[in-house]
């Protein structure tokens, strides 16, 4: 026996959110969708952010050393970290990109930044 959409709704009824949620587009679904794409955007930001000044912070430390190889040693395995750092960003991005966007079709690019769309019973 196959259920349709239809069926579901006359089982469990249709529920909508509350009057007055203050939801930017009314559509509640569709704002979540923008708040986890902006959130996703904001967490590879920061991490990009974090490994580029890791990688700034070796920079300065090998500058800094006098010639101290221990000190040399530490700033280069810093940088060599902030650069493994951000190419993880990097892929971590572009396989997100097209593993959820061009793939799967959850990911929709926006002028605004990336929108999810979760899928729903309709």
């Amino acid at each position: 026996m196959i259920l349709l959409a239809a069926d579901v709704k006359d089982i469990f009824g249709h529920i909508s959110p509350p009057a007055g949620m203050g939801s930017p587009t009314g559509d509640p679904i569709s704002d979540l969708g923008r708040l986890l794409g902006l959130g996703i955007n904001i967490f590879l930001t920061i991490a990009g952010l974090a490994s580029l000044a890791y990688l700034l912070w070796g920079a300065f430390d090998w500058i800094t050393s006098n010639g101290e190889k221990e000190k040399i040693q530490k700033a280069q395995s810093k940088i060599t970290n902030a650069a493994i750092g951000l190419i993880l960003v990097f892929v971590v991005f572009a396989v997100f990109g097209l593993l959820a966007g061009d793939l799967l079709g959850i990911v929709v690019n926006t002028p605004q930044g990336w929108q999810l769309k979760i899928p729903t019973l309709q």
